[in-house]
């Protein structure tokens, strides 16, 4: 108990303290300033509820809007010689197209792409018996079911049959502009600041929402949808990063649940405003032009003050503290700029002693023998997470047999796999519950192949099970991974594997597609990737209760000797309970030469004995991996991430 006031000393050094000890290296510690301002006040609780979190849900409308954009009705070739008879579409498509049997359920049907080769202005012809007549494609285009009340870019631009592919291709290409649009938007928001990012990418949503209705065919419709695809992810994690980096490290979990839970609210709010209006040009406008309303924010949103202070925008960012402070009832001392500059300019100092340093790269994450096995599993776990979470929400208006409810429910059970992760990590750790709910999504998944025909709620509810366990697996991926990465490579190592992961959201359109023939393959497919990652992912060293690695030499040395035993263990224990720190030491050596470490999220300052609450609990998880920070100026950094 002697080392307690030197752990404390340790924790919070003086500015004025010499800085042999190699302090100076690391970045400038704005969290040391949050606490005389208030960590989350009223001050944050205003903007983060009233702004921030609200500034989500335009990415949830945008990202997955088109699905209600391209419904393929049922259709068959129109024949503009029968539209003037007195009968009914179902009377016409009997007329015209041919009987065929069913690939998936082998089952007599008429077949959409093909049509009997006969003269339709000869009404006797029309009449007569066409088992021997010849087939040919469609001629004049396509009829589609309930067109006169339901209207898609599928119908419009006639994207069926030869052209069926086409609406995959768009959704491609949505994709293919976030994962450009992250890096782009990425170095607008260190350059400029996170404010001025928001507002540019807020503006280049709305305006591509716009053009996306005036589309005069399929490839502008596709241009402009690239163009949209361009702010997503990024119009998140903006307002995202900006909560990040306004409250204190204990809040930073809470934040990130309130975030994705408003992200989901925006997925909900879309499925009802698509039940309401099935037109995809209103469709558009409805989910673009209400946002202009989002500029309001430009009065009272403030730049993130730890930007400000990483540029050395020191009057700026103190201001923005000191009202800060004002709100959330602190007292700052009359030195509190002199502190800050004093700080910026030891930092300034670490700066330039670390520019001479080495700088990492890719390769550096796979030079060593272990640093490698672990970004490869960590890699291929994120592209099969976020493969399969958007696969399945892509998927979902296919499954059921209501597209809306079949959204909307699975939206909503995103909700109970988030508050189920952050129950059990805090006790079977990070790895465990990873496997078993990839495990568990990719067995639902890939029984739904069992089901008999028909069973569509049985099916559905298969689906709802396997949307749930990828929700919930990989919001507990996101810390693990940042865990598991060396800090002074932790920004790179998971921004390369957001990065990889972003291109199964490029293919899995694909793979979507081909459930057009087969309801249940792209399940199975995805079952199949998340099964194998949640087994790869055992192979990975547990991080509850362990002290972090700070340099790749220590990466490669944290679950070196992993052994097949090691595999089905469970997390350590912690060790050791002073004043309500809980500590996990590795030898037990001197405690003091460990609380200035880095420790994993769960081993915070906290009460030894108070009150559970939900947000008790997301505090006592304090994590500061949700985003990878920027080693030299302590900043959020954007990567590719739903």
């Amino acid at each position: 108990m002697q080392g307690i006031p030197e752990i404390e000393e340790n924790r919070v050094p003086h500015e004025e303290e010499s800085t042999d000890n190699g302090d100076e290296a690391k970045p400038l510690d704005f969290d040391s300033i949050l606490p005389q301002v208030g960590e989350y006040g009223k001050y944050q609780k205003l903007l983060i509820w009233c702004i921030c979190l609200p500034a989500c849900i335009p990415c949830g409308f945008h990202a997955f809007n088109q699905l209600f954009m391209m419904g393929t009705p049922d259709h068959w070739c129109l024949v503009p010689d029968l539209m003037n008879l007195n009968i009914t579409k179902e009377e016409r498509r009997r007329l015209v197209s041919p009987p065929m049997i069913a690939q998936s359920t082998g089952q007599e049907v008429y077949d959409k792409c093909m049509m009997y080769d006969i003269d339709y202005s000869n009404y006797t012809n029309v009449f007569s018996n066409r088992s021997d007549e010849g087939i040919i494609k469609c001629q004049n285009g396509y009829e589609f079911e309930d067109s006169e009340v339901y209207s898609s870019v599928v119908i419009d631009f006639e994207l069926v049959c030869d052209y069926s592919l086409y609406p995959t291709l768009a959704l491609s290409a949505l994709n293919i502009g976030g994962i450009i649009g992250v890096f782009i938007f990425g170095l607008i928001s260190d350059r400029y600041g996170r404010m001025k990012s928001f507002f540019i990418c807020l503006t280049v949503l709305i305006i591509g929402g716009v053009l996306t209705a005036t589309a005069p065919n399929f490839w502008f419709w596709t241009g402009y949808r690239f163009i949209v695809g361009l702010t997503i992810p990024a119009i998140y994690q903006i307002p995202f990063i900006i909560g990040l980096e306004l409250v204190g490290p204990r809040y930073r979990s809470f934040i990130t649940v309130l975030t994705c839970l408003f992200y989901t609210l925006g997925l909900v709010l879309l499925c009802g405003v698509a039940y309401l209006i099935r037109n995809w040009v209103v469709l558009s406008y409805v989910t673009s032009v209400p946002f202009i309303g989002y500029y309001i924010y430009m009065i009272y949103l403030p730049e993130s003050p730890r930007w400000l202070v990483s540029q050395g925008r020191i009057e700026e960012a103190a201001k923005i503290l000191k009202n800060m402070a004002s709100i959330n009832g602190k007292q700052l001392s009359d030195d509190f700029n002199a502190q800050i500059k004093r700080k910026m300019m030891l930092h300034r100092a670490a700066s330039e002693l670390s520019s001479q340093k080495k700088q990492f790269g890719v390769g550096d994450l796979c030079k060593t023998p272990n640093n490698r096995l672990k970004t490869l599993l960590l890699t291929f776990n994120w592209l099969a997470n976020e493969t399969v979470y958007v696969g399945l929400s892509y998927y979902s208006p296919a499954m059921g047999s209501n597209e809306y409810l079949s959204f909307f429910l699975s939206c909503v059970v995103e909700v109970p796999g988030y508050f189920l992760c952050w129950a059990v990590m805090d006790r079977w750790g990070r790895r465990w519950p990873l496997c078993l709910l990839l495990g568990l999504g990719g067995t639902a998944c890939i029984a739904t192949v069992l089901m008999p025909e028909g069973a569509v709620q049985s099916t559905l509810a298969l689906y709802l099970v396997a949307k749930f366990a990828i929700s919930a697996s990989f919001l507990i991926l996101y810390p693990f991974a940042g865990e598991l990465y060396p800090t002074e490579v932790r920004g790179l190592g998971i921004g390369f594997s957001s990065y990889i992961g972003g291109i199964g959201l490029v293919i899995i359109p694909f793979i979507n597609y081909l459930g057009q023939e087969m309801l249940t393959l792209p399940l199975v497919i995805m079952g199949a990737l998340s099964v194998v990652g949640g087994i790869l992912g055992l192979r990975l060293p547990e991080t509850l209760n362990q002290k972090l690695p700070q340099t790749l030499e220590e990466g490669e040395e944290f679950g070196k000797n992993f052994t097949f035993a090691d595999c089905c263990s469970l997390p350590p224990p912690l060790e050791e309970e002073i004043e309500g720190i809980q500590l996990t030491t590795i030898g037990k050596p001197d405690l003091t030469q460990h609380l200035p470490d880095e420790m994993t999220p769960l081993q915070t300052e906290r009460p030894a004995r108070t009150r559970s609450s939900f947000k008790n609990i997301l505090v006592r998880q304090m994590s500061v991996m949700e985003v990878p920070f920027d080693p030299n100026s302590g900043a959020v950094k954007l990567h590719y991430w739903y």
